[in-house]
């Protein structure tokens, strides 16, 4: 599976309530989530952001409340990776099931750009800067991590599996 967009850059420590601030989980739907998603750190965000696009952030992405709308938002928004330096364990798991990919690569940011494209093989776990022309190493998923993401989170994976 190859993912190619745009990066958008984040800090370190970027937790729920800055993805999706608390007043706006009256809703589930990927869609109306996605308006407002990381408009606390970034108002200009959900209008920028283009379908296939890719976060890149520092420490501890995702850290604080539990909440699953966070990666629904993001998702919601057209992203279609986040990669980090770390991310909060709870973050990781439910981006997952919502069939969110996440990576993790610890000098993800040391040469990387707003607005950089890149391509990232989450089977092979290398992100390339097209932009700067550097590669760098992730741990790739496992193969029924894949199988998870690709259809689209766990509960469809689990739905899949049980018609076969």
């Amino acid at each position: 599976m190859i993912l190619r967009g745009k990066t958008h850059m984040f800090g370190d420590n970027i937790d729920t309530d800055v993805i999706i601030p608390a007043r706006y989980l009256t809703t589930i739907d990927p869609e109306e989530l996605a308006k407002n998603c990381m408009e606390d750190i970034d108002p200009t965000f959900s209008g920028r952001v283009q379908q296939g696009d890719i976060m890149v952030a520092g420490y501890n992405f995702g850290c604080g409340s539990s909440r699953e709308h966070a990666p629904i938002a993001i998702k919601g928004s057209g992203v279609s990776c986040v990669i980090a330096r770390s991310f909060a364990r709870i973050f990781y798991r439910n981006a997952i099931n919502i069939g969110l990919p996440i990576l993790e690569c610890d000098d993800i940011l040391d040469e990387m750009h707003a607005g950089d494209e890149l391509e990232v093989d989450l089977s092979k776990g290398t992100i390339l800067n097209k932009t700067t022309g550097r590669t760098y190493a992730s741990e790739p998923f496992p193969e029924f991590m894949r199988q998870i993401i690709a259809a689209g989170g766990e509960i469809a994976y689990i739905k899949n599996k049980l018609r076969k």
